[in-house]
């Protein structure tokens, strides 16, 4: 079993800051890449970041300067650093983990953790 779990959503007042985090636990032997993804009320899920496990990062264009992806392979953690919030960064903000669990697999499976409400006011 692997399990996700996201923490540090909340509400927050256009131009504030917020720190997201993302812990993978269980049966894991390593961690390819890990991102967060988001998905605002009636619209599809939408990627915000990604970062391998040598931590090469990948974000979506309007994310960009304001967000900031990283990552603890120790604590099998991610983090999503988000400034200068917007009313339209309101979203559900999910992440997720490719695990291997076994040495002799490859590219693993796809894991989701269940979702962090973050909610900016303006």
């Amino acid at each position: 079993q692997v399990h996700v779990v996201e923490s540090g959503g909340g509400v927050v007042q256009a131009g504030g800051s917020l720190r997201l985090s993302c812990a993978a636990s269980g049966s894991i032997f390593s961690i390819n890449t890990m991102g967060w993804y988001r998905q605002a009320p009636g619209k599809q899920r939408e990627p915000v970041a990604t970062i391998t496990s040598g931590g090469i990062t990948n974000f979506a264009d309007s994310k960009k300067g304001r967000f900031a992806i990283s990552r603890d392979n120790a604590k099998n953690t991610v983090y999503l650093q988000m400034n200068s919030l917007k009313p339209e960064d309101t979203a559900v903000y999910y992440c997720n983990a490719r695990v291997r669990r076994r040495v002799d697999e490859v590219i693993g499976d796809l894991y989701w953790g269940q979702g962090t409400q973050v909610t900016v006011s303006s």
